[in-house]
């Protein structure tokens, strides 16, 4: 390593400034997983870039570690990588790379064989889905999701969809308040500190983060709502989707109208990325019950002579 890298790297926290050059470079990536989405690295936890040997290198606080995601950019990895190496030293932190595809993983392996040790985390893995898969819910495999909607509309046969603006933010909001009071109800325990502030960070700076929301209404009460952004040409990223519990078929009905209104209004899209299960069992089966088109897999990489600690 040569001496003139081992400082540390001028990280400084996102703005909604920053979107613009972020997603120039983003542009040029193919299969990230969701965490690379702008939306999401300004809206969650500390994260920190800085633009060093061509490309964006994020700096991050996860599960109260401190972690480099895999850096954004063509050309040689070698420089960056280093550049990370060394700052992960002169912080005296253990270097731990995220969000390693394949193709990312390859790279690192070849660059530094036998350096790094790699551990596949199922529950960061995405879940995309086709767009018309969604949309249409068609074929045997959905016919329980059809029934969830037929039940739905013979109970609100009123509903309406609409997109989230100004006028029906409070309802939104208030049907969010009464949603972490009904959860915190059941699971005192639970902590949602973290989700209500990125959600509510969402709801106030949706325009400049360019999101799109829709709501379902069944007159002035909310049922549900959802709030996505677009991750790349073909893909949309399902960043929130939030419906009352006591509601039979909300989250089907929100899900399907959203996957309509985005084929609708953007016709390039293909995918829909509904972000991973967090190794939750239910939220496995929910997200599996919708048979996802692919699986965006990633790994963790940790350098061996800082101790094997993912």
């Amino acid at each position: 390593m040569e001496a003139t890298l081992l400082k540390k790297i001028n990280f400084t926290p996102f703005t909604l400034q920053d979107k613009a050059l972020y997603e120039q470079y983003l542009a040029e990536e193919k299969g990230r997983g969701c965490e690379f989405s702008f939306a999401n690295l300004y809206l969650w936890g500390r994260q920190r870039f800085a633009v060093q040997n061509g490309h964006i290198v994020l700096f991050s606080q996860f599960d109260r570690r401190s972690v480099y995601p895999y850096p954004l950019g063509t050309g040689d990895k070698r420089p960056v990588l280093d550049a990370i190496i060394a700052d992960a030293r002169e912080r005296d932190i253990p270097c731990r790379i995220t969000g390693l595809t394949g193709d990312a993983r390859a790279t690192l392996e070849a660059l530094y064989p036998g350096k790094f040790r790699f551990h596949a985390d199922e529950g960061s893995f995405d879940y995309v889905y086709d767009i018309d898969d969604l949309a249409d819910l068609k074929g045997k495999k959905y016919h329980a999701k059809r029934n969830h909607l037929h039940r739905f509309a013979e109970t609100f046969p009123a509903h309406t969809t609409e997109e989230l603006g100004k006028s029906n933010l409070p309802a939104v909001r208030q049907m969010l308040q009464e949603w972490y009071e009904t959860r915190l109800a059941e699971n005192p325990n639970a902590d949602y500190h973290m989700e209500a502030a990125a959600l509510e960070k969402a709801l106030r700076d949706r325009e400049a983060l360019e999101l799109e929301g829709l709501v379902l209404k069944n007159g002035d009460e909310v049922l549900a709502f959802t709030l996505a952004s677009r991750f790349s040409e073909d893909t949309f990223d399902v960043h929130f989707e939030k419906a009352r519990a006591d509601v039979q078929g909300a989250y089907a009905a929100i899900n399907r109208a959203l996957a309509r209104h985005i084929r609708q209004k953007h016709p390039t899209v293909r995918y829909l990325d509904r972000e991973e299960d967090m190794g939750l069992e239910g939220l496995r089966r929910a997200k599996q019950s919708y048979y996802p088109h692919h699986q965006v897999e990633k790994c963790w990489a940790c350098l061996l002579e800082d101790g094997y600690d993912y």
